[in-house]
């Protein structure tokens, strides 16, 4: 499965994937998963979100179990993050079966669309929509960098976008929801555990800082009549990371885009999106504050004017508590229970659903990057894993 999954959406002048939302990747990707479903004799069907699932049991039952990650990719992501997840799903139901186990509760196998927010800059869209916290006129209004609509994106992608909206009836017949993820970061692979339960994920949002200035000839203003942007947000990377350490958080500019964006030209607009994370509500909300201010103080100076929107927020996510321990108990003594800055579909879900996740370790703890890898043996062992907990959670 992973050899056939491999090649689609990879870029090769970066060796990294470009498998961004309702893009021809994308439908690689979900045709692939069609396929894996098909094999097996699941039952198949996408959701009101362009979300897929694949029934083992009565799609339509109650108490089911649901199991799965996303398959799309940030720009020149890994192969691991969110595709072995998916992977590791079909593998796990396959060694389950193999066991001669018999579910006696529906099991579902999922692939979440969007969860990366490559292209349009929401995360997670395909549950944050089943979950009720990102609403159709929402999604309506997200367009992507060449401004094309997300309901345009899934209309020329086969996909019917006005059924957009909370899938309440659908998420009340689900008893749990566990995620296998690759690990992002080195917690684990300081350890001799190959993979760990999740307990918590940190608060997390994506704030976009836009500096206003004045477009300008590069050779003839003076450097004094310049009211340049690209200084403001400049100076404002620079305090994010000093701010940032003094808080023991995370802030990152990872996107920037410039206004007229010429090399002979002084800019007229620079937007650049921050990405913040802290262990804790009231740090994360104090190091944004901190960094507006110290970007609406240095525009001040340069003669721009500054506008702060924040434009996702996810508060910190306590995975449930029994299911988390359950699974820890399961997997045996000595279990790694660890945090993790990233979001995920299982943090969303967690307002609606009880939701668990399982991290296989990842050696280097490098992530988002062509160089994410995990060793086959612990990506066996997360199958194996996965399949006891599919187990536990199924057949008793």
């Amino acid at each position: 499965m992973w050899a056939e999954l491999l090649p689609a959406g990879r870029y090769d002048a970066s060796g990294g994937y470009r498998r961004h939302a309702w893009t021809s990747a994308d439908a690689e990707c979900r045709a692939w998963f069609a396929e894996q479903a098909a094999a097996r004799g699941l039952a198949y069907e996408v959701d009101r979100n362009g979300n897929q699932w694949a029934w083992y049991g009565d799609p339509h039952g109650e108490g089911a179990i649901v199991t799965g990650s996303h398959l799309d990719s940030v720009p020149d992501g890994g192969a691991y993050d969110g595709p072995l997840g998916v992977v590791s799903s079909f593998a796990a139901l396959d060694a389950l079966l193999e066991r001669g186990a018999t579910p006696v509760r529906p099991l579902a196998l999922t692939n979440f669309v969007d969860e990366e927010g490559a292209r349009f800059g929401v995360a997670c869209v395909g549950s944050r929509l089943s979950a009720g916290v990102l609403a159709q006129d929402q999604a309506y209004a997200l367009r992507d960098a060449q401004g094309v609509r997300l309901p345009d994106a899934m209309e020329a992608a086969g996909q019917d976008p006005s059924t957009l909206g909370e899938d309440a009836e659908r998420l009340s017949r689900v008893a749990a929801y566990v995620e296998l993820h690759v690990e992002q970061g080195r917690f684990l692979a300081d350890t001799p555990h190959p993979v760990g339960v999740a307990s918590a994920i940190w608060p997390h949002g994506r704030w976009r800082f836009d500096f206003h200035g004045e477009a300008n000839h590069a050779g003839t203003t003076r450097l004094e009549d310049r009211r340049d942007p690209m200084l403001s947000y400049a100076t404002t990377v620079l305090a994010a990371r000093k701010k940032a350490r003094l808080h023991g958080a995370l802030a990152t500019f990872g996107k920037v885009a410039v206004e007229p964006n010429g090399t002979n030209a002084i800019a007229s607009l620079v937007r650049g999106w921050l990405d913040s994370r802290a262990a804790d509500e009231a740090t994360l909300t104090a190091l944004v504050e901190e960094i507006a201010q110290a970007a609406r103080e240095r525009a001040e100076r340069d003669g721009v004017r500054a506008e702060v929107v924040r434009e996702s927020y996810t508060p910190v996510v306590d995975f449930d508590a029994p299911l988390r321990d359950r699974l820890a108990a399961r997997l045996g003594p000595g279990t790694p229970v660890l945090p993790t800055g990233a979001g995920h579909d299982a943090g969303i879900l967690s307002a609606v659903v009880p939701t668990a996740m399982l991290f296989v370790r990842n050696p280097t703890g490098v992530s988002h990057s062509p160089s994410e890898s995990a060793a086959e043996t612990d990506c066996l062992a997360g199958v194996a894993a996965l399949a006891d907990v599919l187990e536990e959670l199924t057949c008793r």
